[in-house]
């Protein structure tokens, strides 16, 4: 983290390619952009890029009081999903002698392009800008080389005729800024590349470019589905009253998944306050979607177990294999996220199934509170995170 004597240097040096000032403390497009290009690090430094707020060009404070609001608003660009991969980002207060200073640290992403609504920026020098297709092709090739988690890698078997290019131009329309489509100089493998789904030296898609938009996703990934068995009693002993796997392009997967809930979900009514009926339902609707597309989001693709999504009498379980990753441990799994996915979560939040990044278990437990349900019951072991949804007494 930045100490007073670093911030104190960054503050009388010129503006550079790691540093921008701004006296502004409401422009959330400016602080964005910033953010944005410094996660990209276009020079590659690999060094961290700074955001100071509450200082002039020239290195003087302009006097300004940093609320607790103001770092709020900026903490939660990390999660609202407008900056997309998510950002590492440091934010602090430093009090000086001429005024407060807001200060955003941002870490260079291994995940480059990092685009703020649909606009990949870069530093060039001490301002930022939009990024051309060279820049663009520069950061691609370097997240290529860092690539770390399985869902950027390369799948050699795959080619670019088993991706459905069709939902593909879907999905680009909904997080590429439009005059970037309307240059369209790019190729279908660098449109495919520039959003992490394609590798353009192996030429062939990476796995989330299958996952995502996939033909035949279960070909190549043969535990990319849900198996679904509804059980008449309240045990797994019981003969199921009905059974579906669903498997597809991750969209498809989804949607037949919510079809199916909605299908098997009782929903009544009963008499309220001022002669208004209330709706009951055995489970609430955005608090089981939640956790599915949570095990969606973060099970382990390389595995060969599918997604269980079993319906008692009396409960919901979803089985996601792979267990827990990174920072979250069974203490921290309501307070911490670590994606195991990262593209295809940024794939989801972009097409509407995450609301933001980091809150789904506490909003679906809220949800169920709500509706008259017990909170979900986590369990970990084998390497597999299992929730248990308890049906609402009425």
């Amino acid at each position: 983290m930045l100490t007073e004597a670093q911030l104190t240097e960054l503050l009388s040096d010129l503006e550079s390619d790691r540093v921008e000032r701004t006296i502004s403390e409401n422009k959330s497009d400016k602080f964005c952009q910033a953010i944005c290009a410094f996660a990209n690090d276009l020079p590659n430094r690999r060094q961290p890029g700074y955001l100071l707020i509450g200082a002039n060009d020239d290195g003087s404070l302009s006097g300004l009081q940093v609320t607790d609001q103001l770092l709020q608003n900026l903490g939660a660009i990390r999660s609202d999903g407008n900056v997309l991969p998510s950002p590492v980002m440091i934010v602090q207060k430093f009090s000086l002698s001429g005024g407060d200073v807001a200060v955003v640290e941002v870490l260079p992403s291994d995940m480059t392009p990092v685009r703020y609504k649909g606009t990949i920026w870069v530093r060039v020098g001490p301002r930022k800008a939009t990024a051309n297709e060279q820049d663009e092709r520069i950061l691609t090739e370097k997240r290529v080389a860092r690539a770390h988690t399985f869902d950027v890698l390369p799948f050699p078997e795959a080619k670019l005729a088993d991706l459905s290019i069709r939902l593909f131009g879907e999905y680009r329309a909904q997080v590429v800024a439009p005059e970037v489509i309307e240059e369209n100089h790019r190729t279908v493998e660098e449109q495919l590349a520039s959003l992490r789904l394609f590798d353009l030296s192996k030429k062939c898609p990476t796995t989330s470019g299958i996952l995502l938009f996939g033909n035949n996703p279960r070909y190549f990934l043969p535990g990319a589905y849900v198996q679904f068995l509804r059980f008449p009693g309240t045990k797994m002993t019981d003969m199921p009253v009905d059974q579906a796997e669903f498997s597809g392009d991750m969209r498809t997967v989804l949607d037949s998944l919510r079809d199916k809930f909605r299908a098997c979900n009782q929903v009544g009514m009963k008499p309220g306050k001022d002669f208004k009926d209330q709706l009951l339902s055995d489970y609430p609707e955005w608090s089981v979607r939640e956790l599915l597309h949570n095990a969606v989001i973060h099970r382990d693709y390389q595995s060969n177990t599918p997604i269980r999504f079993y319906w008692f009498a009396d409960r919901i379980e979803i089985q996601s294999p792979g267990g827990l990753y990174g920072e979250v441990t069974p203490e921290t799994i309501m307070s911490r996220n670590s994606y195991r996915n990262p593209v295809v979560a940024e794939a989801l939040k972009a097409m509407g199934y995450v609301n933001r990044f980091g809150f789904g278990i506490q909003q679906a437990q809220k949800l169920l509170e709500e509706n008259g349900n017990p909170p979900a019951e986590f369990s970990f072991e084998d390497r597999v995170v299992a929730v248990t949804i308890r049906r609402a007494v009425q």
